[in-house]
C-alpha cells in the first residue's frame, strides 16, 4: 500500500467516526486517536488502526481533524508540529480541519503551522455540513480552503466522504463557506420552529402544514430533516445544537471583520444564546422548537415525548 493512503483521523464521534469509516470502506488504512474510549470499538471493527496518542500519527503525511473547535485542534496538533520540526522540506504535510472552526482563527493556526515547520506543513480548512446522515452516507458537501496544488492532492479523501466537493478560495474560504451555511441553517431552524408554534396555538395540524409547505418554495432540506423532529418532539441528538451557537459567533465575528450588517445573525445569535442558556444545548437541533414553545407559553414536552438518549 502506497504511503498516500495511510490518513490519520483525529476525532472519532457522531461525525467523525462514520467518516472514518468510509475513508476505510475507500481502501485506506486510517489510523485513529479520540479523546474517549467509546468510539474506538466501531473504528476497529471498520478496520481502523487506534493509536495511543496523537504523537503516533505524526509519521503520516495527511492528518484529518474532526474535534469541536479550534483550540482543542491546535492542543492535539502541537506534539505533531513538534514531531515535524525535523522533517526535511521535500515531505510536505497536511492538517485537515474539517470541523467547523473561526475563518479568521484557522488563518492564524495556518500561519502558526507554516512557521512552526518551517514551510513543510500547510493546513487546509474543509468543513462539512449534511449531519450524521450524511457523514454515515458519504454524501457530505465538503467546503475547501486549500491552495490548488492541495486540493487536488486530497480530493480523492474528500470524495470518499462527500459527493460536494468544493474548493472555495485559499485557507479560510471553507471556514467562511461553512458560517454562510450555519447562518441559513440556524435561521430556517429557529423560523420552522416558530411557524409551528404559531400554526399550534392557532388550532393547526402542524403536521400537515409542514406536509403542504414542502411541497412549494418554503421546502428545503433543512425542512425535511427538522420539521418530523419538531413534529414528533424528537431532540436526541444527531449533533448538539449548542455548536450552532458557536458557528453563528463565527459568522458574527467574520461580519465585524468584514463590516457587513448581519440582522438575521444577531437575531439568531440571541435565539441560540437564550437555548444554552435554558440547558437545551447538548438536545438537537430541532430542540429550537421548544425554546420557541416556552416562549410561547405553550406546554413543555414532557420526557416521555422524546425519543430515548
Amino acid at each position: 500500500m502506497e504511503r498516500e493512503e495511510f490518513v490519520g483521523f483525529v476525532g472519532l464521534g457522531l461525525m467523525g467516526g462514520p467518516m472514518a469509516a468510509n475513508l476505510l470502506a475507500s481502501g485506506r488504512r486510517v489510523e485513529g486517536w479520540n479523546r474517549s474510549d467509546g468510539p474506538f470499538d466501531a473504528f476497529e471493527a471498520a478496520g481502523g488502526r487506534r493509536v495511543e496518542s496523537v504523537e503516533d500519527l505524526a509519521a503520516l503525511d495527511t492528518i484529518v481533524f474532526m474535534l469541536p473547535d479550534l483550540p482543542m485542534i491546535e492542543d492535539a496538533a502541537a506534539p505533531i508540529l513538534a514531531a515535524w520540526e525535523g522533517e526535511p522540506p521535500t515531505a510536505r504535510k497536511r492538517l485537515v480541519v474539517m470541523s467547523s472552526v473561526s475563518p479568521v482563527g484557522v488563518k492564524r493556526f495556518g500561519t502558526a503551522v507554516n512557521h512552526a515547520t518551517g514551510g513543510h506543513a500547510v493546513v487546509v480548512d474543509a468543513p462539512v455540513s449534511g449531519g450524521r446522515k450524511g457523514a454515515v452516507e458519504g454524501s457530505l458537501a465538503i467546503m475547501v480552503g486549500a491552495e490548488q496544488e492541495d486540493f487536488d492532492e486530497l480530493q480523492p479523501l474528500f470524495r470518499a466522504m462527500g459527493t460536494s466537493v468544493v474548493r472555495l478560495g485559499p485557507l479560510g474560504a471553507g471556514s467562511l463557506a461553512k458560517a454562510c451555511n450555519q447562518l441559513i441553517v440556524g435561521t430556517t431552524a429557529a423560523a420552522l420552529a416558530e411557524a409551528a408554534v404559531l400554526a399550534e396555538a392557532q388550532g393547526l395540524d402542524v403536521e400537515a402544514l409542514f406536509g403542504v409547505l414542502s411541497g412549494g418554495l418554503a421546502g428545503s432540506r433543512v425542512m425535511d430533516q427538522l420539521a418530523p423532529r419538531m413534529i414528533a418532539r424528537d431532540y436526541a441528538p444527531t449533533g448538539p445544537s449548542k455548536f450552532m451557537l458557536k458557528d453563528l459567533r463565527f459568522v458574527e465575528a467574520a461580519g465585524a471583520e468584514a463590516s457587513a450588517a448581519l440582522p438575521l445573525a444577531s437575531s439568531a445569535l440571541a435565539i441560540y444564546s437564550d437555548l444554552v442558556s435554558e440547558g437545551l444545548g447538548d438536545k438537537d437541533l430541532a430542540v429550537v422548537h421548544e425554546l420557541a414553545r416556552r416562549r410561547s407559553g405553550l406546554a413543555p414536552t414532557t420526557h416521555s415525548q422524546e425519543s430515548r438518549p
